[in-house]
């Protein structure tokens, strides 16, 4: 069990993209980093990049739509450190080739209520599930976080705006509904646990040239975890059921 008082953090689909790139800044900032892969191998290629740039980091093997492993991860926790300082849920789906490709994609119309299922099953069930399975962990910590990693088509104030150029093209109802119930998620849950010193933000990345994000994307993989990492590492004084991207906020 961890008492230096380093923190500790669990992302999950740590391995690779805007996860191992959350995982970086946190072990850059002297977070014990525990990292969820679906592939073992994967994971453990991926901590031991981090572990040669200095960065306290161990992987475990975790698929988010298996409910088994959220309480053998729970467990691990437990036993291991304790505690849970910062959950990052940071897996997801999509229908999607990537955001680059310009369509067809999945709109409301063509979906399928099998799409549906399978997006909401991992961007929003499981993390909804898993949280709160985490959540008697989190309470231990002093300062708890919770960032749920969402992204700016899941605003529906910008998809009500014929005029927003972000998401005036891209209707893929799956995914986007599904990152409007997270942060719907996030507003809720801020709220349950106002009165303690747990603090739960939504975080939109930014389009970044992950394998989601495609080519054209405008952020370097290098900046995809910033966001993240900030909301995971607030002070007191930060807030608390926000949607933000580089310190601005991002309308509901």
């Amino acid at each position: 069990m961890s008492n230096n008082g380093q923190k500790i953090a669990f992302i999950s689909g740590a391995n690779r993209g805007l996860g191992l790139e959350t995982a970086r800044e946190l072990g850059l900032a002297g977070v014990k980093v525990v990292m969820g892969s679906r592939n073992p191998t994967a994971g453990d290629h991926a901590a031991s990049e981090l572990r040669n740039q200095g960065i306290d980091a161990e992987a475990i093997k975790f698929d988010l739509v298996n409910k088994g492993d959220h309480g053998l991860l729970y467990e691990y926790l437990k036993t291991r450190y304790g505690r849970l300082d910062i959950l990052v849920n940071n897996a997801a789906f999509t229908l999607e080739g990537n955001a680059s490709d310009l369509g067809p994609h999945n709109t409301v119309l063509t979906v399928g209520i099998e799409g549906l299922r399978e997006t909401y099953d991992v961007n929003f069930f499981n993390v909804y599930d898993l949280t709160l399975t985490l959540l008697p962990l989190l309470r231990l910590s002093q300062a708890g976080r919770i960032v749920n990693v969402s992204s700016i088509l899941g605003s529906l104030t910008l998809h009500a705006d014929p005029q927003s150029p972000l998401v005036s093209e891209y209707k893929s109802f799956a995914y986007g509904s599904s990152k409007t119930a997270l942060n719907a998620f996030t507003i809720y849950l801020a709220h349950a646990l106002r009165d303690t010193p747990i603090k739960v933000n939504s975080a939109h990345p930014g389009w970044v040239k992950t394998d989601l994000g495609g080519s054209n994307a405008t952020l370097e993989l290098s900046e995809g975890g910033k966001t993240s990492a900030a909301l995971a590492l607030l002070d007191e004084n930060g807030p608390t059921g926000k949607f933000m991207h580089f310190g601005e906020t991002i309308p509901w």
